[in-house]
């Protein structure tokens, strides 16, 4: 059995169900039940018999895009853990980019960040690269980019907080800079922050890290190695939009890509792609009067 949970267009709700049962029927699957979440009022549950995950995925993205949508082989739970992705993911930028404006090279470094993120370019390489490039950069840039560019995503302080409320263990694991991935935690906060560091020497940016790349193999270490302190039996979340954070979306219960890069999304179980944060806990069953600000 697979359960689906959606937020869809309402005014399209009817059809995008009717067509989505004759596209599963096709396959030879069926659909078991669909009814709308008394506790979320916008959200479809659907049951599936029959049908493989990736199947149903397409199908369903197919039927009801754009919506936002998570899918489970087991009942739908509050995670223990939840492992975030930083830039476009809880925030609405990308350090990197924002930062680079301050040395009047954005556009050469975005769209470097750009073919990282959809997977066209070695993360590790890519990385090396746009920090380069900013090499003799004041350091006082940093602090003024976070005060004047870095904003939350709508949605990011009430997902942390509440999934914290219920008890679910929160990090931020990010291929950005502590620098900006430390206040962002405590902003928004997360109790663990995982990122890199930018060399700084004589108040300016060296151009190199001064620690060991976080990539994408580390994201799902962090994800492996939480999961681990907390035991068996504990279900995990993990948010991100783009190709460095597959591997930690695909081994993560709930992998939900997050208005994502195709990519992205299509290793993931669950996607937002119309609303904002505060989707994730309707497609976790957490009623809005629960939620925290």
């Amino acid at each position: 059995m697979l359960i689906a949970r959606l937020i869809a267009d309402p005014a399209t709700l009817e059809t995008a169900l009717d067509n989505a049962g004759s596209a599963l029927a096709a396959q030879g699957w069926a659909m078991a039940g669909a009814q709308m979440l008394d506790f979320c009022g916008d959200v479809l549950e659907i049951d599936i018999t029959g049908g493989d995950p990736a199947g149903v995925r397409a199908i369903l993205d197919t039927a009801f895009g754009p919506c936002d949508l998570l899918m489970s082989e087991a009942e739908i739970v509050v995670p223990q853990l939840f492992v975030s992705d930083m830039d476009s993911t809880m925030i609405g930028q990308e350090c990197i980019d924002e930062l680079a404006d301050f040395a009047g090279i954005k556009p050469q470094i975005a769209a470097i960040t750009e073919r990282a993120m959809q997977g066209e370019l070695d993360f590790v390489s890519a990385l090396n690269e746009r920090v380069g490039l900013l090499k003799g950069l004041e350091e006082s840039a940093i602090t003024r980019c976070l005060t004047e560019r870095i904003t939350p995503m709508n949605g990011a302080r009430t997902l942390v907080a509440t999934l914290k409320s219920r008890g679910c263990r929160t990090v931020l694991v990010t291929g950005g800079f502590h620098s900006f991935a430390d206040p962002v935690a405590e902003m928004l906060g997360f109790e663990r922050v995982v990122g890199n560091v930018l060399g700084v020497a004589n108040g300016q940016l060296t151009g190199t890290l001064a620690t060991e790349i976080v990539d994408s193999a580390t994201k799902k270490a962090t994800l492996d190695e939480e999961m681990a302190v907390l035991g068996d039996g504990a279900v995990s979340l993990a948010t991100g939009d783009g190709a460095n954070d597959i591997p930690m979306i695909e081994a993560a219960d709930y992998g939900v890509a997050y208005h994502a890069k195709p990519k992205a999304k299509a290793a993931a179980n669950g996607w937002i792609d119309r609303g904002d944060l505060t989707n994730v806990l309707k497609l976790l069953g957490v009623p809005q009067g629960e939620w925290v600000d």
